[in-house]
């Protein structure tokens, strides 16, 4: 009996494993469906890995967290995605010069989503993977603040300083982001307060994520048409549409 539960634990505990101990092992699950797993493989598996195979591939380049206790991978994982960052960034840069969009609308649509994308997947591991919704919805607030306070904080710290060093002031115009930054604050605040309801509403079963059927499409829907809303606005006043006093 002891030994059939240890067993047991023995191979819950491998299926749990989300690390790889070799390089060779990385590259034998980036190259296969669902990281060999035939038999258990979706249809959507086998959809998933014909879109990201490149991708996979790629990053299965990053050092196994076996190696240095995993400090190694963290570190050239935050490079990689620097540099994916800056090359979305460039490529939706080009796509809006040719379609003829402004920087203001390309930053908040394609830089946007193409930045976003990985926290939305992290997101979604997070309110499937755990019972509760602090995770999903801590992963957001903490991308945001990495976003806001290091992603500008630093880099206008530098150029300050160095234009300091150089006897010049470091002064960047707001342009069209000051209504755009507002309808964000207001739609954030009204994203806030949606989760709220649903925590105390029992229409919702108490809770920020899940829930019956048809109000988490509802809520879905409301939250997608919130950014919706925040795109419109936004482009309405960068072409001229709307007349913001400030």
């Amino acid at each position: 009996m002891v030994n059939r539960m240890l067993i047991k634990v023995n191979v819950n505990m491998d299926a749990m494993r989300v690390d790889t101990s070799t390089w060779s092992d990385q590259f034998r699950n980036a190259m296969n469906v669902n990281g060999g797993d035939i038999e258990g493989a979706t249809n959507m598996d086998y959809v998933m890995h014909f879109l990201t195979f490149g991708w996979k591939l790629l990053f299965a380049f990053v050092p196994p967290p076996s190696i240095l206790g995993g400090w190694l991978s963290f570190f050239t994982s935050l490079v990689v995605i620097g540099v994916l960052t800056a090359i979305v960034g460039d490529l939706a840069g080009i796509f809006g010069c040719l379609v003829g969009l402004r920087d203001t609308i390309t930053s908040i649509t394609f830089v946007a989503m193409g930045t976003s994308l990985p926290d939305l997947f992290a997101s979604k591991q997070a309110a499937t993977m755990e019972k509760t919704a602090d995770n999903s919805i801590g992963n957001v607030t903490g991308s945001n603040s990495v976003n806001v306070f290091l992603g500008l904080g630093l880099p206008w710290l530098m150029a300050a300083v160095y234009q300091r060093s150089k006897g010049n002031r470091f002064m960047v115009k707001s342009g069209d982001l000051g209504f755009t930054v507002v309808v964000f604050i207001v739609s954030a605040i009204v994203c806030l307060g949606f989760l709220v309801i649903r925590r105390y509403s029992k229409v919702f079963g108490r809770a920020e994520l899940g829930g019956p059927t048809v109000p988490k499409l509802i809520s879905g829907l409301f939250l997608f048409l919130l950014w919706i809303v925040y795109i419109a606005m936004s482009v309405a006043q960068v072409y001229g549409y709307i007349k913001a006093p400030f």
